[in-house]
């Protein structure tokens, strides 16, 4: 999954493709580089990151959802958001999953997925990105995240979401300390005994820059690659990331020695 931010506030890469047609070109660049599938935000997640309006996350989205599916009508494209507002104009313009860093926590998210016949991508979140990284706390944040994932797939699939179009994502970064993403990192395969797919989101995000000493985000690929690899390696079906050539070049490396095959 490659990730395209229409924000000016992402933690990476804020404000470097505030114009549609910037984006557009920026996410027709990821899917020449290797992307399965496009995921566009309009609403920074990072920690600390005040709420976007729907007018203005509608404003910054919908321009580039529909300019990339004029121009790559087959090229899956998903859209970050957790308003089901926005999901709905959104999967009308041409988006076919909704990646929800809140689990579905708006009511009508899970309706609007399901009467769309969408994939949908269930995070783990602790609080929202204004308090999710003040002093986060788990009795066990493997089994805890686990527990509220296994929660809300029952709730998706309850609303009427077709298994099948299910993924669960632990929410690296997302209301949790370094110990705690490593910890995650570490048991990505306890979550494949949920419905659907796996997805791992750990690109450039802050304790990769805390373990390698890169503080700037965008110095942070090899320790984004050296995440997304062992995530693959440990069951992960998705990495969503912002470097795409150099994470699908490593992941057929790691691939071809795990499985013996070229």
């Amino acid at each position: 999954m490659g990730i395209l931010n229409v924000t000016p506030d992402s933690f990476s890469d804020g404000g470097m493709f505030d114009q549609a047609e910037d984006a557009v070109a920026h996410g027709l660049g990821l899917a020449e580089e290797g992307a399965d599938l496009v995921d566009i935000g309009g609403e920074s997640t990072r920690p600390g990151a005040e709420p976007v309006p729907e007018s203005e996350e509608r404003r910054r989205v919908l321009p580039v959802v529909e300019g990339l599916r004029a121009a790559r009508p087959d090229l899956p494209i998903s859209i970050d958001t957790r308003h089901a507002a926005i999901a709905v104009d959104a999967l009308a313009a041409g988006a076919s999953v909704v990646n929800d860093i809140s689990g579905g926590s708006d009511d009508d998210m899970l309706p609007v997925v399901a009467k769309a016949g969408a994939g949908l991508v269930l995070m783990h979140m602790r609080g929202d990105p204004v308090t999710m990284q003040d002093a986060p706390m788990y009795d066990d944040v493997v089994e805890d995240v686990h527990e509220y994932l296994r929660e809300r797939v029952e709730a998706a699939i309850f609303a009427g979401v077709d298994a099948d179009r299910l993924c669960v994502d632990p929410g690296i970064g997302f209301g949790k300390n370094v110990d705690h993403n490593l910890a995650l990192l570490r048991s990505i395969g306890r979550f494949a005994d949920l419905d659907g797919a796996v997805m791992v989101g750990a690109s450039r995000k802050r304790f990769v820059g805390a373990l390698s000493g890169a503080d700037d985000p965008r110095d942070r690929l090899e320790g984004s690659l050296a995440a997304a690899i062992l995530a693959a390696a440990s069951g992960a079906d998705i990495v969503r990331v912002h470097d795409v050539m150099p994470t699908l070049r490593a992941l057929r490396v790691a691939d071809a020695i795990m499985r013996g095959e070229s």
